[in-house]
């Protein structure tokens, strides 16, 4: 949901770690309150993982995924609780 918001090749050097990975890491460190050197091996390197969040806020795509999860056809697609 959130691939064509991510920039797919930085501007210059290496080729990204795979994404999915080092967001699960943001994500799980967001979740727990970790901190980043807690982070699992599972999900790479916390300094990648830092790094790439720190990335992320200055190119503002936090709010760009945030404002499209708020988007009103994103939320029609939402599943609903069973009541």
């Amino acid at each position: 949901m959130v691939k064509p918001l991510i920039p797919q090749r930085p501007p210059t050097g290496r080729r990204y770690n795979d994404h999915r990975t080092v967001l699960g890491g943001i994500l799980w460190v967001a979740r727990t309150g970790s901190s980043w050197r807690e982070m699992p091996e599972e999900f790479g390197k916390w300094q990648t993982a830092y790094r790439r969040y720190e990335l992320w806020v200055k190119q503002g795509l936090w709010q760009r995924i945030l404002e499209h999860w708020g988007r009103k056809d994103y939320r029609d697609r939402r599943p609903r609780s069973i009541k």
